[in-house]
């Protein structure tokens, strides 16, 4: 298993994408540190490549590597290797990958300019998203053997949570403004692993202006500990169940 791992995790380094991907990381956190007067400013630049970039680039990338990778995961498979042990190799690697393209291009820059609990609080919540966008990739290019419908899927993912997911509740809100629903929308907040991470960093930010209604609404029931703690644990939530729901069906897949 660990051998598997490490052939996909340096086959994957040596990417262009991901070096690419690395790069352009590093090219707008620094940039961001650079032409801002003060650290939060720069913060919150990059709180929209979190939020928007990095799950866009990890779900595209890691659904097109597995659609690439079918005869190497077929030699594989004809192997006296478990298919969990394949599973997990493939989605570990694929993890270790993104993360540490990540850590290289946006890590670093903000462990330099902001070396305190908002910056490390970034660096966890961009690492948690990479790998939550991954597993995902592991759902959508499990539904379909058409490499064009599982990339589309990949996709629609993206914007579900990216762009989709907010305009719902709002229009939700909007429609059921007579109505109590604010703790219901605590609960809505769930469902999206892109508003849990915008509530976890702008928690410490304590810029809540910039959190949506879902945001607003989180801290005032939770408080800023018991708001972290849980959405904390709803984001590695978000790891385990596609994961383990793809795993499922691969296990059962004819390939």
């Amino acid at each position: 298993m660990n051998r598997i791992i490490k052939i996909i995790f340096l086959d994957i380094l040596k990417n262009k994408i991901v070096l690419a991907y690395t790069l352009i990381l590093a090219m707008l956190s620094w940039s961001s540190f650079g032409l801002e007067d003060n650290s939060a400013k720069g913060l919150l630049t990059i709180l929209n490549v979190i939020l928007f970039t990095v799950p866009l680039v990890s779900i595209l990338f890691a659904t097109i590597y597995l659609y690439n990778s079918s005869e190497f995961i077929e030699l594989l498979l004809s192997q006296p290797v478990k298919r969990k042990k394949i599973w997990l190799s493939l989605f570990l690697g694929l993890s270790m990958s993104m993360v540490s393209a990540f850590l290289i291009g946006a890590g670093i820059p903000l462990l330099i300019n902001a070396p305190d609990s908002v910056g490390i609080m970034m660096i966890v919540v961009g690492c948690l998203i990479s790998v939550i966008f991954v597993a995902l990739a592991f759902l959508s290019s499990i539904l379909t053997r058409d490499k064009a419908k599982g990339i589309g899927i990949a996709i629609m993912i993206w914007l579900y949570f990216a762009l989709l997911f907010d305009g719902m509740v709002l229009f939700l809100l909007f429609q059921l403004s007579d109505y109590p629903i604010e703790k219901a929308m605590v609960a809505v907040t769930a469902l999206s692993p892109i508003d849990l991470a915008r509530i976890q960093i702008l928690l410490n930010l304590d810029v809540s202006a910039m959190m949506g209604y879902t945001g607003a609404i989180f801290k005032d029931f939770f408080g800023t500990s018991l708001g972290l703690i849980m959405s904390f644990l709803l984001l590695c939530l978000w790891v385990v169940v596609p994961f383990y729901i793809s795993l499922k069906k691969f296990k059962n897949k004819d390939l």
